[in-house]
C-alpha cells in the first residue's frame, strides 16, 4: 500500500470518527427533548442513540492508534464517550425500572475510574474539563448509592471533595458554592441511611439490600387467587426539612428500592475485567428486552408541580392494562385544611404538598387568603377520577389522615395506607433522616430498632430477629387470607407480591407501634382505609407475641406494653 493510499485510509478513519462522534452528540442531546413519560414514545429514539454509541466506542478501540496520532484523541475525550454510555444506561434504568441496566452504568463509570481516563484533566487548564470530572463522580455515586455499593461510594466522595478542593484553588469558579453543596448533600444522605447499622464480628459495617428477593418475598396461601397485579408506580417527594440527593430524598430513595427486585448480577464476578464494550445495549438484534420486565415500571417525582403530578398520573392510567393496578406513594409535607365548615371530604380537609413554589406575586395580593388553598397540594379529590381503575395509595405525611374518607366512587379496589400523624417529641428532630413509616415498609426490622434506639446490631443477632420478622409477616399473612371482615379490596391486591409486601409490613408497624409505650393514641398509630380488622388481624395475641419475642431478643422488653382492644 502506498503511502498516498495510507494517508487517505487515515483520513477515512478521522472522518469516520468525526461523523459518529458529532451524530452522537446530537442523539444524546435530543434525549432531553423526550417525553418523561408514556412507554412507547422514547424506546426508538434510544434504540438509535444505543447503536450510534455502540459503534463510536468499537470503532475508537479498533482505530486507537490512528486517533491518537492523526485526530489527537485524548484519555479524557475516551473518558467522555464512557461516561454518556453509562449516563444512557442510567436513565434507561430510571425510564423501565430494571435494575440490571445499573449494572450496565456501573460497569462504564468504574472503567474510567480504574483507567483514570480524566486523570490529566487537572492538567489541561480547561475549567470546563475540571467540571465534567467533578459531574462524572456525582454520577457514579448515584449509581452506586442506588446498587448499596457503600464502600465505594465513600471512597468517591472522599476523592470528589479533592477534586471538589483542586477545582476551586486552580480556577476560583462561580460554581464552587453549588459543588460545596453538592459535597454536603450526599454526606448528609449517607449519614442519614445508617441510622441503625448492622455490624461483623470486627464491628464494621454490613451493608445490607433491602430490594424484594425470593427468602423475604412474603408467602401466599394456597388457593388464593391473583386478580391484580401491580403495572404503574409513582413515586413522589417533597420533605422540606429532609436529605435528598440527585433529585431523590431519601423516603424516595427506600420506596424505589422496596419496590424493586434484587438485580440478576449476572456480571458480578467480572465487572472489573469486563471492557464497557461489551455492555449491551437494550435493543440487541431489534429484540426489545423490555419485554420481559422484571420490574414494574415507575416514575420518580422530586418536588412536582399539580399538573406535573396530574400529567403522569393521567399517563400511569392510561397505560394500565386489564387487570392492572397502580400505586401512587406520596411522602410529603402536609397542608392542612379547615374541615369545621364543610363536610367535603375531597378537598376541605387539606392534603399534601408536593411543590412549596408560589407562581408570580398574585399570590400575596388576593383579598380573601381565608379560602386559598395552596396551589401545589394534593387533595383527595384529585384522586377521585384515577379510581376509575385499581388505585393502592400511601400518604406518608403529617397530614396523611386527610386521605381515611375516600369514597369508593366506582366500585373497582382502593386502599389507601396511612402514616402517623405524629412521633414522639424524642423523635420530632429527626425529620431529616426520613420519615418512620417509609423506613417500615422498607425494613421492618431497621425501623423497630431505630424506635428503641438501637444504634448498632450484630450481624448473628440481626439473622435472628430477621427471622423473627419473618415470622410474624408469615403469620400476618394467613390472618388476612382467613379473615372474613377484611374489605375485598385488600384481597384484590394481595395476589401481587409487591403489594401484599407493603400490606403484612404495615401490619407489623401498626402492632410494633401500638405496643410501643412511646407511641401514646391513635394520632402515633398509622391506618388504612378501608380499615383492617381489629379483632381478627391486629389486635391477635399471636401477633403481639411475635413483637414482645422480638424486643426480647433485642434486649428493650421494657419499651412494650401488653394491650387490650377496650385500651
Amino acid at each position: 500500500m502506498s503511502v498516498s493510499d495510507v494517508d487517505e485510509n487515515e483520513k477515512r478513519i478521522v472522518n469516520e470518527f468525526c461523523h459518529l462522534l458529532e451524530k452522537s452528540k446530537q442523539l444524546f442531546n435530543g434525549l432531553r427533548d423526550l417525553p418523561q413519560y408514556g412507554h412507547k414514545q422514547w424506546q426508538a429514539y434510544f434504540g438509535r442513540t444505543f447503536d450510534v454509541y455502540t459503534k463510536l466506542w468499537k470503532f475508537q478501540q479498533q482505530n486507537r492508534q490512528v486517533l491518537d496520532t492523526k485526530y489527537g484523541l485524548k484519555r479524557w475525550q475516551i473518558g467522555e464517550v464512557a461516561s454518556k454510555i453509562g449516563q444512557l444506561y442510567y436513565h434507561y434504568y430510571l425510564r423501565t425500572s430494571e435494575t440490571n441496566y445499573l449494572n450496565e452504568s456501573f460497569s462504564f463509570y468504574s472503567a474510567i475510574k480504574m483507567r483514570a481516563y480524566y486523570s490529566k484533566a487537572n492538567k489541561e487548564e480547561r475549567p470546563d474539563l475540571m467540571v465534567k470530572k467533578l459531574r462524572f463522580y456525582a454520577r457514579f455515586i448515584v449509581v452506586c448509592l442506588l446498587l448499596k455499593k457503600m464502600k465505594l461510594v465513600r471512597d468517591l466522595v472522599r476523592e470528589l471533595a479533592k477534586q471538589i478542593e483542586d477545582y476551586t484553588s486552580i480556577y476560583e469558579p462561580e460554581d464552587q458554592l453549588e459543588w460545596s453543596l453538592v459535597l454536603g448533600e450526599v454526606k448528609a444522605f449517607i449519614e442519614a441511611d445508617s441510622s441503625v447499622q448492622v455490624v461483623d464480628p470486627d464491628s464494621s459495617p454490613i451493608i445490607l439490600s433491602h430490594r424484594l428477593h425470593p427468602l423475604n418475598t412474603p408467602p401466599i396461601e394456597k388457593g388464593v387467587p391473583v386478580y391484580l397485579t401491580l403495572q404503574e408506580i409513582l413515586i413522589v417527594g417533597n420533605c422540606h426539612e429532609q436529605v435528598k440527593f440527585s433529585e431523590l430524598t431519601l423516603d424516595m430513595f427506600r420506596m424505589l428500592q422496596t419496590l424493586e427486585r434484587e438485580p440478576q448480577e449476572e456480571l458480578s464476578n467480572q465487572l472489573y475485567d469486563l471492557s464497557p464494550a461489551q455492555g449491551r445495549p437494550p435493543f440487541e438484534n431489534g429484540n426489545d428486552r423490555i419485554s420481559k420486565r422484571e420490574n414494574t415500571h415507575k416514575y420518580l417525582l422530586y418536588k412536582p408541580t399539580y399538573s406535573q403530578l396530574n400529567t403522569f398520573i393521567a399517563s400511569g392510567f392510561k397505560e394500565l392494562p386489564p387487570n392492572g393496578a397502580m400505586l401512587v406513594y406520596m411522602s410529603a409535607d402536609g397542608s392542612p385544611g379547615n374541615p369545621k365548615h364543610t363536610d367535603d371530604v375531597a378537598y376541605d380537609y387539606g392534603g399534601v404538598v408536593t411543590n412549596s413554589k408560589r407562581d408570580g406575586e398574585w399570590f400575596n395580593k388576593i383579598k380573601r387568603p381565608g379560602t386559598l388553598k395552596d396551589m401545589h397540594c394534593i387533595h383527595p379529590g384529585d384522586l377521585y377520577p384515577y379510581t376509575r381503575k385499581p388505585l393502592f395509595l400511601i400518604v406518608d405525611s403529617d397530614n396523611s389522615g386527610s386521605f381515611q374518607n375516600f369514597p369508593n366512587l366506582f366500585g373497582q379496589p382502593l386502599v389507601c395506607l396511612m402514616s402517623p400523624e405524629q412521633v414522639p417529641t424524642t423523635m420530632q428532630d429527626q425529620h431529616q433522616k426520613g420519615n418512620l413509616f417509609t423506613l417500615f415498609l422498607h425494613s421492618p426490622l431497621m425501623a423497630f430498632c431505630y424506635v428503641c434506639n438501637i444504634v448498632d446490631v450484630p450481624i448473628s443477632l440481626w439473622d435472628k430477629c430477621q427471622a423473627q420478622v419473618e415470622k410474624f409477616i408469615t403469620e400476618a399473612s394467613r390472618l388476612f387470607a382467613r379473615s372474613r371482615s377484611l374489605d375485598h379490596s385488600f384481597m384484590q391486591f394481595y395476589g401481587d407480591d409487591f403489594l401484599r409486601l407493603l400490606m403484612l409490613r404495615y401490619v407489623f408497624c401498626w402492632v410494633t407501634l401500638r405496643l410501643h409505650i412511646g407511641f401514646k393514641g391513635p394520632s402515633y398509630y398509622p391506618s388504612t382505609h378501608p380499615p383492617v380488622p381489629v379483632d381478627e388481624i391486629l389486635y391477635q395475641q399471636m401477633l403481639h407475641r411475635m413483637i414482645f419475642d422480638l424486643a426480647t431478643s433485642l434486649e428493650v422488653r421494657g419499651l412494650f406494653a401488653e394491650v387490650s382492644e377496650s385500651d
